[in-house]
């Protein structure tokens, strides 16, 4: 079974989706200007993604014996949809550490179906972040 730090990093990755889930959902509801129309489409198809993303982690998490978290990390929105974009890209950045850690530390257990999603994850979490680079860049 999984170690408690191993579960815990999951907990931490379902509080960050939620988070995001949930900040991406509302800067798509909250961006205005040329800007913010243009990026509002993305924001709410990649806040689906997200929430998925918190789904399938809880579900296995659950499975190696623990208790998802209900509780997202804090939620950021910005008062502009640059400014939104640029706090999207850190979180894409942290998601990504984090994801790399938990792949590590799950293939040292030998928890390999855990590694397998979140190498899956970090792909979408990859793609989430070249779009908000690609945004800030043009």
């Amino acid at each position: 079974m999984a170690s408690e730090k191993l579960k815990e990093l999951l907990n931490t990755a379902i509080a960050r989706e939620m988070q995001v889930s949930i900040q991406y959902m509302w800067q798509h509801v909250l961006a205005r200007g040329f800007e913010g129309e243009i990026i509002k489409p993305e924001l709410r198809r990649i806040a689906l993604v997200e929430m998925r993303h918190a789904e399938l982690i809880a579900e296995r998490l659950s499975y190696l014996g623990g208790t998802p978290t209900t509780k997202p990390e804090p939620i950021t929105i910005g008062n502009s949809a640059r400014e939104m974009i640029e706090i999207d890209k850190k979180a894409e950045e942290g998601a990504i550490e984090l994801y790399k850690q938990i792949i590590k530390i799950a293939h040292e257990e030998g928890d390999y179906v855990t590694a397998k999603l979140f190498e899956e994850i970090l792909v979408d979490e990859e793609q989430h972040h070249d779009y908000f680079s690609s945004v800030l860049e043009g």
